[in-house]
């Protein structure tokens, strides 16, 4: 089993009222799952990715990786943790205002250096259609482009579990279905991909779907 949550909850204190953003959330995705999360805006599934990825301590509940619980490490350990084993795709894309698509796509092997690296990243350029992009920076690409940048940079390092908070969003249909098959082979190969979307045709290219409504997963 590559992911395994039990009885996850994350509670935030707001200046006038407690928040429960996840609430008693148990799953598990193995080898070869690609997992769609569905449900209404604000019904916790961001956070629920920031907590299965070790991005966020959970209130409540346990976390494991791998056979691994990653909130049981140090923070740096946990952080060489999360870059061997994890791969996000962020909705806002955080990518680096100043380093090229090239230097974004390679930063994850700050933290685990590997000598194929650069190869592993051009061949991510290419095959999500970004070659006459390489050398310029997030300001100068679209948001679609953005957003391939940010999968490629979440697959350098070939991790496990991938974690995609809604991938197509800003993309047009060519792009989307390159990106969507991309992690449907991802998943075919060995990892384990869970993905929020509230794209139906994205959905109904993954294995299964888990619906959540108000912090809880739902028949």
């Amino acid at each position: 089993m590559i992911l395994d949550i039990q009885n996850l909850s994350r509670i935030f204190q707001g200046p006038a009222e407690t928040i429960t953003a996840v609430d008693n959330v148990s799953l598990a995705l193995e080898k070869g799952e690609f997992v769609a999360v569905v449900g209404p805006s604000g019904c916790g599934k961001s956070t629920l990715l920031l907590t299965a990825g070790a991005l966020l301590r959970p209130s409540s509940g346990h976390v494991s990786i791998n056979g691994e619980n990653p909130y049981n490490l140090s923070p740096d350990k946990r952080s060489h943790f999360r870059a061997d084993k994890i791969g996000f795709v962020f909705q806002q894309f955080h990518l680096i205002p100043y380093l090229t698509v090239l230097d974004n796509v390679l930063a994850p092997s700050l933290a685990k250096p590997n000598p194929n690296a650069r190869n592993r990243a051009n061949e991510l350029i290419k095959r999500f259609n970004l070659e006459d992009r390489k050398y310029h920076v997030p300001s100068t690409l679209s948001t679609g482009e953005r957003q391939r940048v940010a999968l490629a940079r979440a697959l350098l390092n070939e991790p496990d579990l991938i974690l995609a908070d809604e991938p197509t969003g800003n993309l047009d249909k060519e792009n989307k279905d390159i990106v969507l098959q991309y992690l449907a082979n991802l998943a075919s190969e060995g990892a384990a991909v869970l993905m929020v979307t509230h794209d139906d045709n994205a959905k109904a290219k993954t294995t299964r779907s888990l619906h959540l409504n108000a912090g809880k997963i739902v028949k």
